[in-house]
């Protein structure tokens, strides 16, 4: 194997080739363990940490390498390796990290195509659909979902999940998945290119580590089940790792996501809820907020059965979390600013001391 069959492209070739040092090899993040990392030139595997002058540079951890990622790199003994640099990236899938407001947390980086994974018999939510699709379009990722679980539930329960689907959402593309019986294991394939970066995501339990395995014909990733006590999923895969399958596609496993906080990328939420906001459009007030105001079209459409009370109540709650989120940065960059200023003024003062 080579670069390319680990989804490197002429684009990026020609990045190096204008801007990255020729003492520096090119590889990518294949997996991630808390700030430990292994990376991959296609050919060989190094266990790698980032450079000290990387870790002071980064203003957050959204500026440290994640799985998926182009790194520049130093190799020294066998199978170690110093990272440099990290190439320009196609498209970054993040959230908000949890439990700290105003921070993003990076999933996954250059994917292509992202699998959000719910099952049908506990887990299928079309509200927690939209947050998905809300951070894959926010990112220019494509979105499929993959409803999997299907042999644990009637062809009913199935229609009627496909219908209120298409109630909310009649662009996003489905697959509906047995991993058990196969059922749907080759649409999934079919639709995975070689070259391409496709990623897995869904909360624990799911199936995301046995629909892998089942891609990749062997038991490589632990796998666990929906508790019958909670109903929720155990924590089986605790970090991101990325494999390359049979027929050239690129696929990164991911941790369990109990929590899909918003960041302040605006421009998903437009593409998730177009038909609200193509109606917005038409409201009498520019900065109508769509709550009570006089001559709101949306409310009006919502009143006429025009719009889903339940996608614009969705739609109400993601766009105040983003609103939060930015709020939180404007205050923490503000801070910042100040803390700046005390720093200079106290050195200034101290240069005249002296």
């Amino acid at each position: 194997m080579n670069l390319y069959d680990i989804g490197f492209t002429e684009d990026l070739s020609d990045f190096v080739k204008d801007t990255v040092p020729s003492n520096f090899s090119i590889a990518r993040v294949t997996q991630e363990h808390r700030e430990r990392y292994v990376v991959s030139d296609g050919n060989n595997e190094f266990e790698a940490e980032i450079t000290g002058n990387l870790r002071f540079s980064a203003n957050s951890r959204a500026d440290y390498p994640a799985v998926g990622d182009w790194v520049a790199i130093t190799t020294y003994d066998a199978d170690q390796a110093i990272i440099h640099k990290i190439l320009p990236r196609k498209s970054i899938l993040e959230r908000q990290a949890i439990g700290k407001s105003g921070e993003i947390q990076i999933i996954s980086t250059n994917i292509d195509v992202a699998f959000i994974i719910q099952s049908i018999n506990n887990n299928f939510s079309i509200n927690r659909l939209e947050r998905y699709l809300t951070i894959c379009y926010s990112a220019n990722i494509e979105p499929v979902l993959v409803i999997s679980k299907i042999d644990l539930s009637t062809e009913k329960e199935i229609q009627d999940a496909i219908i209120n689907l298409k109630k909310r959402d009649r662009k996003v593309k489905f697959i509906l998945l047995s991993n058990m019986t196969l059922e749907g294991l080759d649409q999934i394939l079919n639709f995975i290119q070689t070259g391409k970066t496709y990623c897995v995501v869904g909360s624990s339990g799911v199936g995301k580590s046995t629909l892998i395995n089942n891609l990749l014909k062997k038991n490589i990733l632990k796998t666990g089940h929906i508790s019958h006590s909670t109903n929720k999923g155990r924590h089986i895969t605790d970090h991101r790792e990325l494999f390359v399958l049979e027929n050239g596609g690129i696929i990164i496993d991911t941790p369990g996501m109990k929590e899909l906080g918003m960041t302040d990328n605006i421009e998903g939420i437009k593409t998730t809820f177009q038909d609200i906001l193509n109606i917005s459009l038409m409201c009498k007030f520019p900065d109508c907020k769509h709550i009570n105001e006089a001559g709101c079209a949306v409310i009006e459409a919502l009143n006429n059965g025009a719009v889903d009370k339940h996608s614009y109540d969705n739609y109400q709650k993601i766009q105040k979390e983003q609103e939060r989120f930015q709020t939180t940065v404007a205050e923490k960059r503000k801070k910042d600013k100040v803390f700046g200023k005390m720093i200079k003024n106290y050195y200034k003062v101290k240069r005249k001391e002296y």
